[in-house]
């Protein structure tokens, strides 16, 4: 190969390289929006319930839209699919989405998104038992590594529960550590979803098919919540209904299209440090238009997070573990 070929083949890769980041970074961008729309319509007086449902309704029409012009097989999965599917749909998607739309009332919206940068430890240790995969020393290390940022960011609420001479109980601290569980509940829950989802498709279930059976299974799981919760203080008006078709598409349909489109331009190491833009522009964006700032300790702990979950990520891909598995997506 000639200088000169070797020269511009090295050009055409850079852009390629650069192309893909810049993909990714704007599919960042807009799933950061999502709290724009979600925070505000919680406090329109809409509930978690009438938020996720609908969004659910939303997703499924949406996807079998897309099968159906694809010409591809609308349900395909077996008896021996439901355990996985209940955990992707009922799990994953309707109580994950759930607990992490119900924790932005009681937590700053930044600290929840913030959290769930635990989400590849949980599923990285799932797949060793699960999907027999292997970890190593350096998984440990980044899960110190998490477990230290994630007590910064909980710090000062944990602290103020042994303020003075013993225990100290308020109904302000109660209210933040039902935000604290109800993020937790979403970590693991998205954790599962991201392991038995590749357990799908080692089946030889395509990407489309299983979110259509995600959203579906979720949707199914979610309408009973929905019942037991009606009526509710605030309609579902054309306005309303609006917005959540807005943030689906946005930070739903738009940010994942992106996503993939970068992934398939960018080498892995490139796409996890672009995906780290997430949580930046998430906190970003809160902080500039909502005013949901976080305290210099939060700031510091959410760097050691991220930074955490950028190390599983590449230390899953050098040891050869499931990209699925390593994904921060949320």
């Amino acid at each position: 190969m000639s200088f000169r070929r070797a020269l511009s083949l090295s050009f055409l890769i850079e852009e390629i390289t650069v192309t893909g980041t810049l993909f990714i970074l704007f599919a960042t961008f807009f799933w950061a929006l999502d709290t724009l729309i979600r925070y505000p319509l919680l406090n329109a007086g809409l509930s978690p319930i009438q938020i996720v449902f609908t969004e659910h309704l939303l997703l499924v029409l949406c996807m079998f839209a897309w099968l159906k012009w694809r010409r591809l097989s609308l349900w395909q999965f077996t008896r021996r699919d439901w355990p996985a599917l209940l955990i992707i749909g009922g799990l994953g998607s309707a109580i994950g989405t759930l607990a992490f739309t119900e924790a932005f009332s009681y937590l700053n919206p930044t600290l929840v998104i913030l959290l769930q940068k635990l989400q590849p430890l949980v599923a990285i240790s799932l797949a060793a038992w699960v999907l027999k995969e292997r970890v190593n020393m350096g998984f440990a290390l980044c899960v110190i590594l998490a477990f230290a940022g994630s007590l910064m960011l909980m710090f000062e609420d944990l602290s103020s529960l042994f303020a003075g001479q013993g225990w100290h109980y308020s109904d302000v601290i109660a209210h933040r550590l039902v935000g604290y569980g109800l993020t937790l509940i979403a970590v693991i829950s998205w954790g599962a979803s991201t392991v038995f989802g590749k357990k799908l498709a080692l089946s030889g279930h395509g990407s489309a098919q299983i979110m259509a059976g995600r959203f579906t299974v979720g949707l199914v799981v979610l309408l009973p919540f929905l019942m037991i919760q009606a009526p509710f203080e605030q309609e579902m008006t054309s306005s309303l209904l609006s917005k959540i078709a807005v943030m689906v598409l946005i930070s739903g349909a738009l940010g994942m299209l992106l996503y993939y489109q970068g992934l398939q331009r960018v080498p892995s190491k490139f796409s996890a440090l672009a995906e780290m833009g997430f949580p930046v522009m998430a906190g970003f964006i809160n902080w500039w238009v909502l005013g949901l700032a976080l305290t210099p300790l939060q700031m510091l702990g959410g760097a050691l997070l991220i930074l955490a979950s950028f190390a599983v990520h590449i230390d899953g891909r050098l040891k050869k573990v499931s990209p699925e598995i390593t994904a921060n997506v949320i």
